[in-house]
C-alpha cells in the first residue's frame, strides 16, 4: 500500500510561549512518523491580530497532495484561528487532534488544549466539515491508533476516486442484489463502472499470438498443483481469455473486474472462468469477483484500499446456530491459500468442464463485509468470526468424485439470527482479522450506515 499522506498543522494562542508550541507539535509530527505516515507539516499557526500565520499556513500546504489534514491544538486558541486554515481545506477529511500537558518535577503544566478543542469540536461539525476529533489523555499514550485508522479511511476515500471498474456483461442471472445505481455510485464513492461486450473479449483473444501463451502457460505449471491433468487445449483457451481480458484492463486501468459467468462464459462459451479469475487475481494485481456483483466488487475495493488485503469473495452454502459455511464454486486468489494453489479439471451439471480451483484456505480471525443500497441508501453489512478448516463437504452437481471447495466454518461473533436477518446477498466479503475500525471511519467519511 502506497504512504498515507496527511497534512499538518498545529495551532497554540499568541501569548503562550511559541518554544512550547513548537516542541508539542515537532513531538507529535515525530509521532505520526513513526507510525508510518508521511507528514507533510508547516509551522504552528496562532491567532496573531495580522492573520499573517493563517495565510502562511494556508499558501504553504496548498502546494502540496495529502489524503488528510491533521488540525492539531497544542494549546488554547481562538477557534476563528483554525476554521481559517480548515475552510480551505474542507474537500479533505479532517482530523481535529487535541494534544496534553505533561508533568515536571511533580507538578501539571497545561496549555488547556483541550479548551481549544472543545470549543471547536461543535462548530467544526455545524459548519460541515468532515472531522473527527481525537483528544489526547494526559495520562495515557497519544492515541495513535484512531489517528492511524482515520488516516487509512481518508485514504482510501482519496483512492476511490476516479477509479474504474470493468463488467463484461450485464446482469448476470438477471439477479437483483447485484444490480446499482451508477449516478450515485458515482457521486457518493467518485467510481465508475464501464460495461464492455463479451464479444470484445473473444475477438482479441483470436488474435493472441503462440508467443504470448507459452510464459503464461510456464507460470502455471509453476504455481500451481494439478490434482489431475487438464485438457492442453482447455488451458490453452483460458489463457487466451486472461490475455484478452488483460489487454483490457491495462487500457481501461480497471482496478477491479467482473465477468458475466453463468449466462455468458459458460453457457454460451462453454468455458467456467475460474483460471481465468485466477490469473487476473495473481498475475494483475486486481480485484475479481464473478457474476456481475457491482456492489461486491465495491466492497473488494474498499477492503483493497483499507488492508491492503485482496477482499476474497465468498459465497454462503450453510447457516449453523452459531455460524456459516462459506466457500466458492470456482477460484480463490492465492493470498488466502493456505498451502499450495490446488487445481482440477471438472464440470457441474450441463455446463462444460473447466479447471476449479480446490485449494485450501487459510484459518484464522476473518472480518465479512458487503455494501448494498437499501431504501435509498447506502448501507454496509459488517460481521466478525474466527475461521476454521470446515469438516469434509460437497456441493451436489459435480461430476463424481465431488471436489472439495475451498470454504471456511466461520464462527460468528454475533448472535446468528440477527446476522441473518441482515444479510445483503449470496456473495460477501473476506478479510483476515479484525478490520471494523477501518470500515466504520471509511462509512463514517462517506455517510455510509452500518449495520452489524
Amino acid at each position: 500500500m502506497a504512504k498515507i499522506k496527511a497534512g499538518f498543522v498545529g495551532f497554540g494562542e499568541v501569548n503562550t510561549p511559541r518554544e512550547i508550541i513548537e516542541r508539542k507539535c515537532q513531538q507529535a509530527a515525530e509521532w505520526l512518523r513513526s507510525s508510518d505516515l508521511e507528514v507533510i507539516s508547516t509551522a504552528p499557526v496562532s491567532d496573531d491580530p495580522d492573520g499573517n500565520d493563517v495565510r502562511r499556513a494556508i499558501a504553504e500546504l496548498s502546494e502540496a497532495h495529502f489524503d488528510l489534514l491533521i488540525a492539531c491544538v497544542a494549546g488554547w486558541i481562538p477557534s476563528h484561528a483554525v476554521v481559517s486554515v480548515a475552510t480551505e481545506f474542507r474537500h479533505h477529511p479532517i482530523l481535529l487532534w487535541g494534544l496534553s500537558g505533561r508533568v515536571e518535577d511533580g507538578r501539571l503544566v497545561t496549555t488547556a488544549d483541550q479548551a481549544g478543542t472543545t470549543a471547536l469540536r461543535q462548530t467544526m461539525e455545524d459548519l460541515g466539515f468532515n472531522v473527527k476529533y481525537v483528544p489526547s489523555f494526559q495520562d495515557a499514550p497519544p492515541p495513535l491508533n484512531k489517528i492511524v485508522t482515520f488516516a487509512r479511511a481518508a485514504s482510501a476515500v482519496n483512492a476511490l476516486q476516479n477509479s474504474k471498474i470493468g463488467m463484461m456483461g450485464f446482469r448476470d442471472m438477471n439477479l437483483y442484489a447485484t444490480l446499482y445505481d451508477g449516478v450515485s455510485l458515482r457521486g457518493r464513492f467518485g467510481l465508475e463502472v464501464e460495461f464492455f461486450e463479451m464479444l470484445e473479449m473473444v475477438q482479441r483473444a483470436e488474435r493472441m499470438r503462440p508467443e504470448a501463451i507459452a510464459p503464461i502457460l510456464e507460470t502455471i505449471q509453476q504455481k500451481w498443483t494439478f490434482e489431475r491433468a487438464a485438457n492442453p487445449e482447455v488451458v490453452e483457451k483460458g489463457i487466451r481469455y486472461y490475455l484478452a481480458l488483460r489487454e483490457k484492463v491495462i487500457e481501461r486501468k480497471y482496478q477491479c473486474l467482473s465477468l458475466i459467468d453463468v449466462d455468458g462464459m459458460k453457457k454460451l462459451l462453454q468455458f467456467p472462468p475460474a483460471m481465468i479469475f485466477m490469473l487476473l487475481s495473481d498475475e494483475l494485481n486486481i480485484c475479481t469477483i464473478p457474476e456481475n456483483d457491482v456492489f461486491g466488487a465495491v466492497t473488494q475495493l474498499m477492503i483493497r484500499r483499507l488492508t491492503g488485503q485482496a477482499g476474497a469473495y465468498l459465497e454462503f452454502y450453510e447457516f449453523f446456530s452459531a455460524g456459516v459455511l462459506m466457500g466458492v464454486p470456482d477460484y480463490v486468489p492465492s493470498e488466502i491459500v493456505d498451502g499450495p494453489v490446488r487445481v482440477t479439471p471438472t464440470s457441474f451439471g450441463g455446463f462444460a468442464g473447466g479447471l476449479l480451483n480446490t485449494s485450501r484456505l487459510k484459518a484464522g480471525k476473518v472480518t465479512l463485509c458487503r455494501l448494498a443500497s437499501s431504501g435509498g441508501k447506502y448501507v454496509l453489512h459488517l460481521a466478525t468470526g474466527d475461521a476454521t478448516v470446515p469438516e469434509r463437504w460437497e456441493e451436489a452437481g459435480w461430476t463424481a468424485p465431488a471436489p472439495q471447495l475451498p470454504g471456511l466454518r466461520i464462527r460468528l461473533h454475533g448472535d446468528m439470527e440477527e446476522f441473518a436477518q441482515r444479510v445483503f446477498g449470496q456473495h460477501y466479503i473476506l478479510s483476515y482479522g479484525n478490520n471494523t475500525d477501518e470500515l466504520t471511519e471509511f462509512c463514517r467519511l462517506l455517510k455510509i450506515d452500518v449495520v452489524r
